[in-house]
């Protein structure tokens, strides 16, 4: 279990989360795995949370997506959505994504969903939650911080109150395109 969360604020995109690997509910298999990845050409940043081989499976296919489609994240996440959806042995898979770049932030579920947020946040995992409450208060209420620092901040405060969510917290970030802020 894990606790991910993306925040757009002040013409930056950036996401963080912990690296905890959970065996079950009780034995913490690992704390410093790496659920933050770069794909198509450096270009889209994804975080992932739920199963890790069923979240690679995930990332391979949104890859896939993005080289059929020209980058279009949009795009390529609707055809990954419902490839998900409709195939028996893909709607096996346990993982959900937060993908995004210099124009999108999207969350991407096996339900078929595809929500770009309203508050310019959405988190995902054990601690999704907490972590989205914090990032939203933090983007209304602190003008001194930047997106790193909002999302590093709220997976964070996750780990205070969610078992499954770790201090060991990376984070990735990038540049708004200049239309879109």
């Amino acid at each position: 279990m894990t606790t991910i969360c993306s925040v757009r604020y002040h013409g930056q995109t950036a996401i963080a989360g912990d690296g905890q690997v959970t065996m079950g509910e009780k034995v913490i298999a690992k704390a410093t795995a790496k659920k933050i990845r770069r794909i198509y050409h450096d270009q889209v940043v994804i975080g992932f949370a739920g199963g890790v081989a069923d979240a690679v499976t995930l990332q391979d296919m949104l890859e896939g997506k993005l080289e059929s489609y020209d980058g279009d994240l949009r795009r390529a996440a609707v055809e990954l959505a419902q490839s998900w959806r409709k195939d028996p042995a893909l709607q096996k898979l346990e993982a959900l994504l937060i993908a995004f770049n210099d124009r999108d932030l999207l969350l991407i579920s096996g339900n078929g969903e595809v929500i770009a947020p309203d508050e310019n946040v959405v988190a995902i995992g054990s601690g999704g939650n907490y972590a989205q409450a914090a990032a939203i208060a933090m983007t209304r209420h602190s003008s001194g911080m930047s997106a790193s620092e909002i999302a590093k901040e709220a997976v964070s405060i996750a780990a205070g109150i969610d078992v499954f969510t770790d201090q060991h917290i990376t984070t990735d970030e990038l540049q708004v395109t200049a239309d879109e802020h």
